[in-house]
Order: C-alpha cells, then sequence, then structure tokens
C-alpha cells in the first residue's frame, strides 16, 4: 500500500501531550492572507487608470468603476460557493490539503490577474482574483474553524473568534502592502502603475505565507478530549450532544433559520461599510457642520479603517462572550441593539452629532464582525462537530447572497433618494431604516430556533471523527 501524503489527514493527527494553542497560529497565517480581500479596494483607482497611467483623469479605453466592482463580487460569490461545494471533501480529506489548495488558489488567482493587467483583459482579472481566487477564499475560510473547534469544545467562540478576527485583520495587512508595492514598481514618467508587479509579488508573499499553517495546522484524535473537560450546563439548551450530517443538516428548519440570521447580520453591515466614506463627508460636511468644519477625505479615509479596527475587535470579543452568554442570546444581542442604533443613524447625521455617529457605527461594525465568528460556534452546538466545516460551507451561501443584496438595496435606496433632491444625511435616512427591517428579520428568525429534532442526529457515533 502506497505511503499517505504528507497532505492527508493521517500525517496530521497530534499525537499525546500536544499543546492545542499551537493550532489557532496555523489558523491566522490563512486567514490573515485571505483576509486580503477586504483591501481590494486599493487597487481600483490603479486599475481603471492602465490606459492613461493617472488615476485621476482616466482615458475612455480605461476599466469603470462598474466594471472593477465586478471583481470582488465575483470573489464573494465564490467564496460561498466554494465553501459550500467543498465542505464535505475538507472534512474528508482533512486541513492539511484544504488548506493547501486555498494556498495554491488564491496565490495562483493573483497570478492570473497579473496577466490580466498586463494584458488588459478584464476577463482574465475576473477569473484570476475573481474565480480562481474566490475558490481559494472559500477554502480557506472554513478549512481551519472545524479544525479549532475541535481542539477547543470548551471555548468555541474564543477558537472561531481567533480565527476569523485574523480574516478581519487582513485588510489591515493587505491594503499598506499593496500600496507600498504598487509605490516600489510604478515607473515615474511612463504611466506604469506597478499593478501587475504587484499582484505576482503579492500571490508569491500570500502562497508561502500560507505554507506556515498549512504545515503546522494539527487535528486532534478522534477520542481526545480537553484535560477535565465536562460540557457545560449553562444555555446548554441548545448544545447537542449528537451529530448531524452536512446533508442532514439543510433538511432542518434551524438551518435556514441560521442562513437567514447570516444573510441580513451581514446585509446590514454592508450598509455601513458600502456607504462609510461619502455617508460621513455628505453628513457632516461644511454645511452642516461650518465652513472649514466639515468631514474632509482624508478624516472620511481614517473612519473607514476605524470601522475595520472595529469589525476585526468585534469577532473576537462577541465570539468570545458567546462562550459565556449562549450564541442564541449573543444573537439577539446584535440584532436587538442594532436595530436601535441603525434607525439612530440619520438622526445622529441630521443633528450633526459626529462623535456620536462615529461610536455608533463602531458599535455596529463589532456586531458585523462577531456575526462572522459566532456563528460557526452556534452550528456546532445545534449541529455536533462531525461535519460542522461542511455545514459551516454550505451556509455561507448567505454571506455571498448579502454580498449582491447589501450593495444592490444600499445603491438603490440612496439613488432613489438622491433624485428625489434630498442631499447630506437625509439621502441615507431609507438606507438605514431598510437596514433596520432586516435586522428585525435576523430578530425573528434567531427567536425561532430551536434544538434539532432527533431524526435527523446519526444513530450511531462516528468511527472516525474528521477535521
Amino acid at each position: 500500500m502506497a505511503e499517505d501524503s504528507l497532505l492527508d489527514r493521517s500525517r496530521t493527527v497530534a499525537g499525546p501531550g500536544y499543546n492545542r494553542w499551537l493550532v489557532p497560529p496555523a489558523a491566522l497565517a490563512v486567514h490573515l492572507a485571505i483576509g486580503q480581500a477586504y483591501a481590494f479596494s486599493v487597487f481600483k483607482k490603479p486599475l481603471g487608470a492602465l490606459i492613461s497611467g493617472n488615476p485621476d483623469a482616466p482615458a475612455p479605453a480605461d476599466w469603470t468603476p462598474g466594471q472593477l466592482g465586478v471583481i470582488f463580487s465575483i470573489a464573494i460569490v465564490l467564496l460561498g460557493l466554494s465553501a459550500a461545494i467543498f465542505g464535505k471533501w475538507l472534512e474528508r480529506v482533512g486541513p492539511r490539503k484544504a488548506m493547501m489548495a486555498s494556498a495554491l488558489c488564491f496565490g495562483g488567482g493573483f497570478f492570473i490577474a497579473a496577466l490580466g493587467v498586463h494584458l488588459h483583459n478584464i476577463w482574465l482579472v475576473y477569473f484570476g482574483y475573481g474565480f480562481v481566487g474566490g475558490i481559494g477564499l472559500g477554502i480557506g475560510y472554513i478549512s481551519p474553524v472545524s479544525t479549532l473547534i475541535k481542539w477547543f469544545p470548551d471555548r468555541k467562540g474564543v477558537a472561531t473568534g481567533m480565527a476569523i478576527m485574523g480574516f478581519g485583520g487582513g485588510a489591515m495587512i493587505g491594503s499598506p502592502l499593496a500600496v507600498m508595492l504598487m509605490d516600489h514598481f510604478k515607473a515615474a514618467g511612463t504611466g506604469t502603475l506597478g499593478v501587475a508587479a504587484t499582484f505576482l509579488a503579492m500571490g508569491l508573499i500570500y502562497l508561502l505565507f500560507m505554507q506556515f499553517g498549512v504545515w503546522t495546522i494539527r487535528v486532534p484524535a478522534d477520542d481526545w478530549k480537553p484535560a477535565g473537560y465536562v460540557p457545560s450546563t449553562d444555555h446548554n439548551a441548545l448544545i447537542t450532544t449528537g451529530n448531524v450530517t452536512a446533508d442532514n443538516a439543510i433538511k432542518t428548519p434551524q438551518f435556514w433559520l441560521l442562513w437567514v440570521v447570516l444573510c441580513m447580520n451581514v446585509t446590514a453591515g454592508i450598509g455601513v461599510l458600502e456607504t462609510a466614506s461619502p455617508l460621513i463627508q455628505e453628513s457632516f460636511s461644511d454645511a452642516a457642520m461650518g465652513a472649514g468644519r466639515g468631514v474632509t477625505a482624508a478624516a472620511a479615509a481614517g473612519f473607514v479603517g476605524l470601522l475595520s479596527l472595529f469589525n476585526l475587535l468585534g469577532r473576537f470579543f462577541w465570539s468570545s462572550a458567546s462562550d459565556k452568554l449562549g450564541r442564541k442570546t449573543t444573537y439577539a444581542i446584535y440584532f436587538g441593539l442594532g436595530i436601535l442604533l441603525y434607525a439612530l443613524i440619520p438622526t445622529l447625521g441630521a443633528g450633526a452629532q459626529l462623535t456620536l455617529f462615529v461610536v455608533v457605527s463602531c458599535v455596529i461594525l463589532t456586531m458585523y464582525g462577531g456575526g462572522f465568528a459566532t456563528i460557526p460556534a452556534y452550528l456546532s452546538d445545534l449541529f455536533g462537530k462531525l461535519q460542522v466545516g461542511a455545514i459551516h460551507g454550505r451556509l455561507l451561501t448567505a454571506w455571498s447572497t448579502a454580498g449582491v443584496l447589501g450593495p444592490v438595496i444600499v445603491n438603490y435606496l440612496h439613488g432613489s433618494a438622491k433624485d428625489k433632491g434630498l442631499v447630506g444625511a437625509a439621502a441615507y435616512q431609507s438606507v438605514f431604516y431598510t437596514m433596520a427591517i432586516l435586522l428585525v428579520v435576523g430578530l425573528v428568525a434567531n427567536f425561532l430556533v430551536k434544538p434539532v429534532a432527533e431524526r435527523y442526529f446519526e444513530k450511531e457515533p462516528a468511527k472516525k471523527t474528521v477535521a
């Protein structure tokens, strides 16, 4: 019989005495890399000026903002689809092979996109960064999460928060890295902006960086439990001791209720992220604040960076808090508090309450990030750990849906308001009131979540628990 490959699951099973705290850094290595997707906006201006060489004066043949916006949308849609499609494969082959596939797709996507930039072929960029890179995003997003849940059954929220916090922080590294590389590679006076070379460099950097996670990841033995671990009796009405397969999970009402929960939370969060910079500039302009006191473009960029920071912090804070509060209670806070805060934003804008506006926006972003980080633990509570990675992957189609739905709602409502002559904060009122209504839908869906019926559980404990 042929010897197992170094990438096979059997080669990643940890021996006795292995320190489980060595696993989170491996997960972070992958999520910090693929989190670069959140920084894609730094490429928009240079990608839209490849012909003219001047981002402030694009040529007629340059790619339009609409064409460039499709790239990120494709990546997010493929993230959800690939996570759903390859989730069961991940459970079968283990995290090392899946993380390697993610690294090859994510890095390879940059390489293909670089060729597309060099040839000025938008379809190659769509295929590279959007399609191939999006597959890398999806596989890489779910592969460490299910492994961490199995290592930390006593701290599921902390475990998932550590990994998914990395995804939120990826933009904080990827954005300045991209800017630095483009500054390095651009050729002054030639019109070359260095985008193709930057894509090549970043593809190689991320491919190599992710290897740390690939080769250091470990899975626990089938019968492993943390020393002294006793399942908590607190908030355990929704915590199962059985296991549901991915195929059976999608037959349950609980899965689809959580799908709605995630979709509504993400769609509402995109309402802030999609409008953050223009919203704060238009709501707190010189006309609203007084001459010379309005929010500048530079200050708005700082506001966007602040939101990214709170998005990151919320992923760890709220998911960790859910270990104490319970997942259902935590989501009730997201939605209940979120409804009030979303409805408050237009009032703060109209009243020129800048400080409160920033504080409220930051709190909203903590709950947006927390929603991503808490959902894997919620799934594990309801369906067990057997195929939580595959179930999580299928649920991420809610993210793909929200990634399309959110911008459409925001752009339509804001555009309609401007067509009616509304300006400043008034032009965003309908956006945030609509997002508050979506959160009401999410609150109801979360309230309806009940324990999974026993008929969906596996009759016998699985012989082999995969990660």
